[in-house]
């Protein structure tokens, strides 16, 4: 039987060491039950094992920072005695195998996270990776992920205000669908996932359990392959509307200081939040598994332990509060069930009526082995790096420009965003595609909100340490181009299997891109989520993702009316770049899509000036000098000038060689993709203040042109390409509504 059992701990993710130090850990034979608990909290999902000691150098203090890392999601002061709780996690996994519900639950669980602190969810923003998009298996995930979000987002009443989409050939059988979200709350409220003092109850409310979901943890734990279908009893079905009653309830629970505890079952279910709560405590408990509610019948203690079933809270209650609790769940028609007690002790206990399945430390499950490795770059990656394949020569400006405009991860995804209801609330202040990032107001006060989610997959398989770093400027250079000040960052760090040192070098460097740059820009990371294993098999190929070190960023507007744009208002605004356009062409999208060139070294961030550009542009904002500006990313100066002429129809005129560094290309002065710039358009009657303002700041900038017309000219030396807007629009907005059709 012995032999067995340890035969049987690889079903449930444990290596034969790791089933050995459980044995060393219990100090006897475990049971079925203790080896499927523990390879489930083993998990990369929820331990952490391959990406803990990496994730513990990262910056995560400040004095904004409420609640870092730790607990449900990350919570940053914004004043007037509010903080935001803010988180983002993957459902990567599951979408893959099961598009609509896999993104919708996704959806769910980080709703969860957010509203066990405390906070009601405001706003949701998804950042989404998939491979070529006219590719069969692309035309059908990409509709299928859209209808989950808006399905599941738009039934909470929680609006999806914003994302990032980009396509590359590695994303193909390995989709990623990373989900952020943010809610408000006053600052008392702050709510821990903890069982709190010995005596108090464990309470289970929400859906009944089923078997749906079984062994997602280690699912998404586990490389995925071409038989992958076979796992969809690993993807939870959801259900929103279930989600809004649980949400209500809680968030009343809450405010009337009714709970000890709170926690989302989350990954791995029972299983995590039970034994979380009690780690964060330094308390034992005793769980009776014949008191949760199942919706379907014969469910082992296993299956009942490990399935992810949706719309599920763990509340810890003092008995005192039994009643009062149990009347505000009655009125939200919730099913509830006292499934526990905490205990003196550290054991994790779990019964099954009068019958002892599992007796656990509970420091042990809770402390997944870590694994550190010497990471070794890819020979290949660094070649491509390192030897930088020429580009040819630039033939006509305009089919460059209007070919990058479609090109899918430039091209508008109007044909997503109007899918969501990005309204709800009323709270959105700035639209999908309207601006840079996100903007919400916080009724009451004066104050707003941004939100952004970014990172560029052809820079971090390139240089995963720049591309890193890369991804941290833009994302903050997303919210300063609203007027909003930064504040903290939520990472979904997405890779293939740690466990090869190529792999394993890739998360070395982008972490430490990450902190650098974290540091530098003020943006402590609160919180976020590893997802490991994201790679297939193609016969005897193995095909990882690129290093998707993917960004969420938050940040702060005093006065939300003093916001900007990236639409020119009108004629006679004078255009001025911050920043210095250098002829920096590898790994960007004009490489990619007009020539299938990846190589070379992406663009190098200077993150003092990054810094500097950013502070002047919010300064300038928020003293109503200026309502109109646009970071320079993807496709370069062309294309950040050809988006600001579509919003509301008005042209412009520029001098793309305006700030260009001597020596710098046609195509670097249109196409590069030189970091920490941005355009902002000053209205004539303060043109003199802001030129004096940025002398004064030592950041560099230039004089463009003027908006005007109906058409995008463009020159540099004595050339010049017009075209019109309408025909720039046609272009950017006609790729992605036929494969949503």
């Amino acid at each position: 039987m012995t032999n067995d059992l340890a035969s049987r701990a690889s079903e449930f993710g444990l290596t034969p060491n790791e089933y050995a130090l459980l044995v060393e850990g219990v100090g006897r034979t475990p049971t079925l039950l203790e080896i499927a608990v523990t390879g489930a909290l083993w998990s990369e999902h929820c331990g952490y094992k391959n990406s803990r000691p990496l994730l513990r150098t990262l910056p995560s203090e400040g004095p904004q920072v409420l609640q870092g890392p730790g607990e449900n999601a990350g919570v940053v002061d914004i004043g007037h005695g509010l903080g935001l709780a803010f988180k983002m996690e993957s459902h990567n996994h599951p979408s893959a195998v099961e598009p609509v519900q896999g993104a919708a639950t996704g959806v769910g669980g980080i709703l969860r996270d957010i509203f066990a602190m405390g906070a009601r969810p405001i706003a949701v923003l998804d950042a989404l990776r998939f491979g070529p998009l006219h590719h069969p298996r692309t035309r059908f995930l990409l509709p299928g992920v859209v209808d989950g979000i808006a399905g599941y987002g738009n039934a909470v009443g929680v609006p999806t205000v914003g994302g990032d989409l980009q396509f590359h050939d590695a994303y193909l059988e390995n989709p990623l669908v990373n989900v952020m979200a943010l809610g408000v709350m006053p600052v008392e409220r702050l709510q821990s996932g903890t069982v709190g003092d010995v005596g108090n109850e464990l309470l289970y409310v929400g859906s009944p359990t089923g078997r749906d979901g079984l062994g997602g943890a280690v699912f998404a734990s586990a490389d995925l392959s071409t038989a992958s279908s076979e796992d969809r009893p690993a993807v939870q079905v959801g259900d929103p509307f279930l989600e809004k009653l649980v949400l209500e309830a809680t968030l009343e629970l809450i405010e009337r200081d009714l709970v000890d505890g709170v926690q989302d079952m989350g990954a791995a279910g029972l299983t995590s939040s039970v034994a979380e709560m009690a780690y964060r405590a330094g308390r034992g408990v005793h769980l009776d598994v014949a008191r949760v509610p199942r919706r379907e019948s014969g469910m082992t203690p296993i299956e009942i332990m490990l399935s992810e079933s949706q719309e599920r809270m763990m509340f810890s209650v003092h008995p005192s509060q039994r009643d009062a609790v149990l009347e505000v769940l009655a009125r939200y028609e919730l099913e509830a069930a006292w499934v526990g007690q905490v205990i003196e002790g550290d054991r994790f206990q779990i019964y099954e009526g009068e019958t002892l399945h599992a007796d656990l430390p509970v420091a042990l499950v809770n402390e997944a082995p870590t694994y550190t490795r010497e990471g070794i770059e890819s020979p290949a990656i660094r070649t491509a790096r390192e030897t930088a394949q020429p580009l040819p020569p630039l033939g006509d400006p305009v089919t460059a420009l209007t070919t990058l405009l479609a090109a899918p991860g430039i091209a508008s995804t109007r044909a997503i965003w109007e899918r969501y209801d990005h309204d709800v609330r009323t709270d959105t202040v700035v639209a999908p595609g309207a601006a840079d990032a996100a903007v919400l107001r916080i009724k009451g006060t004066p104050l707003g909100v941004a939100a952004t989610v970014d990172q560029n997959p052809r820079y971090c398989r390139l240089d995963p340490f720049e591309g890193a770093r890369l991804a941290v400027a833009e994302a903050a250079r997303n919210l300063s181009c609203v007027g909003a000040t930064p504040l903290g960052v939520t990472d979904n760090l997405n890779f293939g299997n740690p466990e090869r040192l190529e792999v394993y070098y890739e998360m070395q460097q982008a972490v430490a891109g990450l902190r650098e740059a974290c540091l530098a820009l003020d943006t402590p990371i609160t919180g976020g989520n590893v997802s490991l294993y994201n790679e297939w098999r193609d016969g005897d190929a193995t095909i990882a993702i690129p290093p998707t070190p993917t960004v969420g960023m938050v940040g702060k507007l005093e006065d939300v009316r003093r916001h900007a744009t990236l639409g020119l208002k009108g004629a006679g605004d004078q255009l001025l770049l911050l920043g210095w356009t250098r002829d920096e062409l590898s790994g960007s999208a004009y490489a990619a899509h007009l020539h299938g060139n990846e190589t070379g070294t992406p663009p190098r961030c200077d993150l003092d000036l990054e810094a500097r550009v950013q502070r002047a542009t919010r300064e300038l904002i928020a003293d109503g000098l200026v309502e109109t500006a646009h970071d320079c990313s993807d496709g370069g100066l062309a294309i950040t000038l050809a988006e600001m002429t579509l919003p509301h129809g008005v042209g412009l005129a520029a001098n793309v060689a305006a700030g260009a560094e001597e020596g710098c290309s046609l195509e670097g002065m249109l196409f590069g993709e030189s970091a920490g710039r941005i355009v902002i358009a000053v209205p004539a009657r303060h043109e003199a203040t802001v030129a004096a303002r940025l002398d004064a700041s030592d950041v560099p900038w230039h004089v463009l042109g003027r908006s005007g017309g109906s058409d995008l000219v463009l020159r540099w030396n004595d050339a010049r390409i017009r075209i019109p807007v309408e025909t720039l629009r046609t272009a950017h907005e006609g790729t992605l509504p036929e494969v949503l059709a």
